[in-house]
């Protein structure tokens, strides 16, 4: 009776207002960690279940020569990366191949260097747009990178007529080194359904705890919720290295307040997790690879963290406009479709859990509320704050061993941190997002670095 009795007296001490809020807030908690434990099984399970097909001797790339790849590299003031990241776009073993860069109005080096790319990369074709219409944004340029490859590329030449459900598009970021093997992806768009499915992102100069703690982020994201979501095809898009069908994105063009078709919204801050949910909106499959990797920097300075992620963030507020629409799409199940609106309301998650922290320290130097630690309380506020950092991370690395799972142990903690240093986004994001403020300052790049092996 012990565990019980905690478990009642545990908001005890509060005022009677406060009360309300924070079992909210557990149940909030509980939903959540819920969530968590449900993908990790179905992670673990599916990536076991595709390592056995693989070791079946399943050739990945059996396929790749039936679709046309057209990898695009949107490029703004890109000069110190574009050369590298072209140079391994030529290095992906597929048979049809187009490569698209668009220069969005580049005032550095980036075109000079892109026309001495083309002499030694025929398949190169470099968009060069020009005020007043560069600079508009990602999804801008992707749009303008689209209608080339409708009207140019698949209304003349060697790739007329092509069959757009054999088209490939491929987003690759100017830092992006894609997998040269990336034609395994081939086996994911055997299913006809399949309009879009996302590669592992990872950081190669990860020398510094905030590249080093990026790369664990991004491999907790991929090995965990988007494997989770991967059989229920919901595993959403990412920025760098995701591979569309382009018949994907052709359901789901609209149309700019300049009258320019496009499958990509304008104005959203994260274009890709819009064109995923959009895409899977409109009853095609999202997937995700583990196998087939694409490498970026990450963010040494944690100003310029901040920023990008204040930019990600601010998406995510963007993105509740659809939220309702996913919990309806027709084409999923119960499960996935609600699994689709928790995942959107996150930026309100952790908008209400922040607040009850910031709540519990304002009820504490008040003297309103009357706390005493107990091991109980200890234990609730780790499995509350710490323990589903600690089992994604675990998930994600994957190694049974007693060694490897202790330093698994050690790195979720140190991971943790990381969580806490940037949790602050959510707040300023949403004021940016209330203000209307859309304007955002480019990272500038840091000189390449061999990629880092895992």
């Amino acid at each position: 009776m012990g565990l019980v009795d905690d478990l009642i007296q545990l908001y005890s001490g509060l005022p009677w207002w406060a009360m309300p809020i924070f079992w909210l807030a557990l149940a909030v908690v509980l939903c959540s960690a819920l969530s968590l434990v449900i993908l990790v099984v179905r992670a673990q399970t599916a990536m076991t279940r595709r390592e056995r097909l693989h070791r079946s001797g399943h050739d990945p790339a059996s396929t790749e020569a039936e679709y046309l790849w057209v990898f695009v590299v949107p490029a703004l003031n890109e000069e110190v990366t574009i050369a590298d990241s072209v140079g391994r776009l030529r290095e992906v073993e597929v048979t049809h191949k187009r490569i698209l860069v668009v220069n969005d109005g580049s005032d550095d080096r980036t075109g000079e260097i892109l026309d001495g790319l083309r002499t030694e990369t025929p398949d190169l074709t470099v968009l060069t747009r020009v005020a007043p219409n560069a600079r508009q944004g990602k999804s801008e340029a992707l749009n303008d990178a689209w209608r080339y490859l409708t009207r140019e590329i698949l209304g003349g030449g060697e790739y007329a007529g092509y069959d757009p459900r054999k088209v490939i598009t491929v987003i690759v970021d100017a830092d992006g080194r894609l997998d040269p093997r990336a034609a395994a992806m081939a086996e994911h768009f055997e299913d006809e359904r399949m309009g879009g499915v996302q590669s592992l992102v990872r950081i190669y100069n990860r020398h510094s705890y905030l590249t080093w703690a990026q790369n664990v982020e991004f491999s907790v994201f991929g090995h965990v919720f988007q494997m989770g979501r991967a059989d229920w095809g919901t595993s959403n898009m990412g920025g760098n290295g995701q591979f569309n069908r382009l018949a994907a994105l052709n359901d789901v063009v609209t149309v700019d307040h300049r009258g320019n078709p496009g499958p990509w919204r304008a104005g959203r801050l994260t274009e890709d997790q819009d064109i995923g949910l959009r895409i899977i909106r409109a009853g095609w499959k999202g997937g995700q690879s583990t196998r087939v990797t694409i490498d970026q920097q990450g963010l040494n300075s944690l100003r310029a963290l901040y920023r990008q992620r204040t930019r990600w963030a601010q998406g995510g507020w963007q993105m509740l406009d659809i939220a309702w629409r996913m919990a309806r799409n027709p084409h999923l199940g119960f499960v996935p479709r609600w699994d689709q609106f928790w995942y959107l309301m996150t930026p309100l998650i952790q908008l209400f859990m922040g607040a009850t922290v910031v709540l519990t320290i304002a009820l504490l130097v008040t003297g309103e509320s009357r706390f005493r630690w107990s091991v109980f309380i200890v234990v609730v506020a780790y499995v509350f704050s710490v323990l589903p950092s600690v089992i994604g991370v675990v998930s994600a690395r994957r190694r049974i061993s007693l060694p490897g799972l202790l330093t698994d142990l050690v790195v979720a903690h140190a991971y943790v941190l990381y969580t806490w240093i940037i949790y602050p986004v959510v707040f300023h994001a949403l004021i940016r997002h209330l203000s209307g403020r859309r304007s955002w300052a480019k990272t500038r790049r840091e000189s390449l670095d061999p990629v880092t092996e895992v």
